[in-house]
Order: C-alpha cells, then structure tokens, then sequence
C-alpha cells in the first residue's frame, strides 16, 4: 500500500525509504538526485507532509539511501554521493559514506564529514548494550560472485569508523546478478545491498535487496542468527531459507514491481516494512517512478513473512 502522498506534477521520487520514530513521531527520509528529502507524521497511519530537503552538498548528485539515527540528543545522517576527494575503486566508482547531524530530525543536516572509503553505500546504523556498529555495501572483484555485498564495521563514535568491517551476505545466486559481462566478458556482477538489521526474540535478522531494481527478479531476502551474542561484528549470519534457493520476502506481483531497499519498524507490537517499488498499472509519472509503500510483516522465530495488498495494511 502507498504510504507517502505523490505530487505528480513534482515528483522527484521516494525511492530507499528509511523510516525514523523519535518523541513519538514519525520520519521517513528518501534519496533524491540533489540530496535527501524528508517526509513526516504524527501517526504511522496518520497523514504524512512533505518537508522537503534536508541534506545537500555543494557540487554533487546522485546522493543515496539514507539512514538516520539519534544519539544523545543529536540526530546523524549516513548517506552516500559521488566523491572526488578519495581514490575510486577499481571499478571507478565513487560513492562513498558520509555523516552529517542535526540537532533536529528534520535537519538541516550539516557538517558532513567522510565516514568511509569508496565503494560504500546503503548504511544502517544501529546501537546495542555492546555498542555503536554500521552496516553497509562494497564492492570485491574476485571470486566466483564478484559484486556488491554486506559487511558490518564498529563505529568508535558516529562519525568514527573502526575499520575493520566483517562480510556478512555475499551473493550466492543467479538471482543476485545485477549486470551481465559488466567489466569483462563472462563476467556478471552481483548485487546484494540494502541491509536492514533488527532484533527480535532470540534471533537476529538481516534483511537486504538482491540483485538491481529494474530487473525482474529484484527482491528483499534475509540472513538470520540464533544467538546472545550482542558483538554485531562476531554474528555469523545464514540466509534464509539457505544459499541456493531464492525465496523472497518480498518480490513483485501484479500490482507493484521494483520491490525492495526498505526498513522496518515496530508499531503497537506489529512489525511492518517500508520499501519502494512502482506501480505496474501505468501511473502517471515520470522518471524513478519509485515510491514507498508499506506492508504488515510477521516474525515468527527466525522466520519472516509479508502481508502486501494493493489498497489496505
């Protein structure tokens, strides 16, 4: 179901949703071609307003996927844009974490400083009893897989980075390949991104989006752990249901395609999902028709289940 109201005659997208909940209110934070935009609400299910920008950089675009968290009374953005101060990866590709803060949660975000190195994309922050950690996508250029996948480094502090991220889902199949022979013949690329991470019960979960948002076979998947260990960077994490079968928790149907790159959030003890996807009736829009929708998600030990209808929660 659409979450977020779209102004047809100026859209600029709402594509990787993250959703923030702070003093009992309600943030979603969207990427955009000259920086990041912000919607917000008193009620998940109430009436969402359009903000508008609350972060740029001077002389950038392709800014990417959001995500905030607060911490003692400060407000940090992690997001990723084109970046000529560092060296590219072999792959040429310049997208590299920053972090900016506010002291509100509608910004402006300022003071952006470099967090990591290119390539670095699609962050999610999280603090637990065992400290601050990150979660994000780079890129390896060997193996069997070459692609963009997930590690997790320890932040020292938010705008810190331990520098010694762990790998924790890589591709394992064909449903993972994002490009065919992208930089040499015979070659494909993977790509898993997106990550998620959360807790519930005994078990921790990491969602992601596998392979590109304008494939079919696009879809949101999740690794999964049994454990009591809080140390995010000592969690061996398995996908669900194993590393050989495709079997999306979310994936297109016959009303939206472009399914993926979302968050989730608790809500009156009921998890629920923000993702984007596109309509696959013609809308109306132009450009990354991508938009955020929203779905009831049920978690049932180790295992994750969505609830998607076209109209209702």
């Amino acid at each position: 179901m659409h979450l977020l109201k779209i102004d047809k005659e100026n859209y600029i997208g709402q594509a990787d949703p993250f959703i923030l909940e702070s003093n009992g209110k309600f943030y979603i934070y969207t990427t955009g071609d000259d920086g990041i935009y912000a919607y917000y609400a008193d009620d998940l299910f109430g009436d969402w307003a359009f903000y508008g920008r609350v972060f740029t950089y001077p002389d950038v675009k392709e800014f990417w996927a959001p995500s905030v968290i607060e911490i003692d009374g400060t407000y940090y953005m992690y997001c990723s844009f084109e970046f000529y101060g560092d060296t590219p990866d072999k792959g040429g590709h310049r997208q590299t974490m920053h972090v900016s803060s506010s002291k509100s949660p509608l910004g402006p975000f300022e003071n952006a400083k470099q967090l990591l190195h290119p390539f670095s994309i699609d962050s999610h922050v999280v603090k637990n009893e065992s400290g601050l950690f990150i979660f994000y996508s780079t890129n390896r250029f060997d193996g069997e897989r070459p692609g963009t996948y997930i590690v997790v480094d320890r932040l020292l502090d938010p705008e810190t980075a331990e520098g010694k991220p762990v790998a924790l889902v890589v591709p394992t199949l064909d449903e993972d390949v994002y490009m065919k022979d992208r930089y040499k013949k015979g070659i494909n690329w993977h790509t898993i991104e997106g990550a998620f991470y959360f807790k519930e019960g005994d078990w921790h979960y990491l969602m992601y989006s596998g392979n590109c948002y304008q494939r079919p076979t696009y879809y949101v998947g999740y690794a999964r752990a049994k454990t009591d260990e809080t140390d995010l960077t000592k969690i061996k994490f398995e996908k669900y249901p194993d590393d050989n079968t495709y079997e999306p928790v979310l994936k297109a149907n016959d009303f939206e395609e472009g399914t993926g790159h979302h968050s989730m959030i608790k809500y009156k003890d009921q998890w629920y999902a923000v993702y984007h996807a596109r309509d696959v009736e013609d809308d109306g829009l132009s450009g990354d028709r991508r938009n955020a929708r929203i779905c009831k998600m049920n978690i049932n030990d180790g295992i994750i289940t969505a609830e998607r209808y076209r109209d209702r929660v």
